[in-house]
């Protein structure tokens, strides 16, 4: 018996939403159990399948709990530095503007040594998508302070808490790259599913929006402009917390510092 992956790689098309999409390579995902990198990597592969992008589309992996990306999405891909997708990405945009060039980067990859990269991208209007995973924290690397960790939160770096009177405030990059006048899309999006007050029962309200979020973000690129979606996710693991007690936190701690909205919408693409 053929397995999944062997199924759809001896059929001439496929057309099938539901299972293996064309756009994913049918491989399991490294990612841990809770981690929402694992929908993000559904919601992108969704939305090039929608957008009929796969045969034109090239990954630029980061450095991070993303790094395997290209293992997952079905896509053309290079591997950058630590910190310079935005560079790389720019690169095979200038060379091949017909293509869709994307990266997906963690808050530590993007706005701790790529956030020179990022923001100077954002400034040019490069015609590409960048998808922030902001989980507070240095997931790939043990669980250091990155410049998105909440103030008070506990780190292998800052064992008594995060103290902004020695370490300043947490960066918000979606408020700083909506600041330039080239940038054309700039959304944060709650991907975590949230706590609601009947025991027992939560709300997936982020990974439905954010579906739509992730499509707008590659429409905005076809049409010219810089996107850039911020996603809040979860880190159970550095965060010495259960699955569940992470989406608590993030809903009211995380979102909080960092608050979802649409903070740029150049192209109008949000009233299409």
């Amino acid at each position: 018996m053929l397995s999944q992956q062997e199924e759809f790689e001896t059929r001439d098309e496929y057309d099938v939403k539901l299972g293996v999409l064309p756009t994913l390579t049918g491989k399991q995902t490294h990612y841990c159990a809770g981690c929402e990198h694992g929908t993000l990597t559904r919601l992108i592969a969704n939305a090039l399948n929608d957008l009929g992008l796969r045969e034109k589309t090239v990954m630029v992996d980061s450095v991070g709990c993303s790094v395997f990306a290209h293992e997952y999405i079905n896509t053309d891909a290079i591997q950058a530095p630590h910190g310079r997708a935005p560079a790389v990405m720019a690169g095979v945009k200038r060379v091949r503007p017909d293509l869709v060039v994307f990266t997906v980067q963690g808050d530590g990859d993007a706005v701790s040594i790529g956030l020179l990269e990022l923001l100077n991208a954002a400034n040019r209007g490069e015609p590409v998508t960048i998808f922030l995973f902001n989980n507070g924290i240095y997931g790939m690397t043990g669980g250091q302070m990155a410049p998105t960790t909440p103030e008070g939160m506990i780190t292998t770096t800052t064992p008594f808490g995060r103290d902004v009177k020695y370490t300043g405030q947490p960066i918000d990059a979606s408020k700083l790259v909506a600041g330039f006048e080239r940038a054309a899309y700039v959304r944060r999006i709650f991907l975590p599913v949230v706590p609601l007050k009947v025991p027992g029962l939560y709300s997936a309200r982020g990974p439905v929006d954010g579906a739509k979020i992730v499509e707008n973000a590659f429409k905005v690129q076809l049409m010219g402009g810089f996107s850039f979606v911020e996603i809040i996710g979860t880190c159970s693991i550095n965060w010495k917390m259960s699955i569940l007690e992470s989406k608590k936190y993030a809903s009211e701690v995380l979102a909080k510092v960092f608050p979802p909205g649409l903070y740029k919408d150049k192209f109008g693409i949000e009233k299409r």
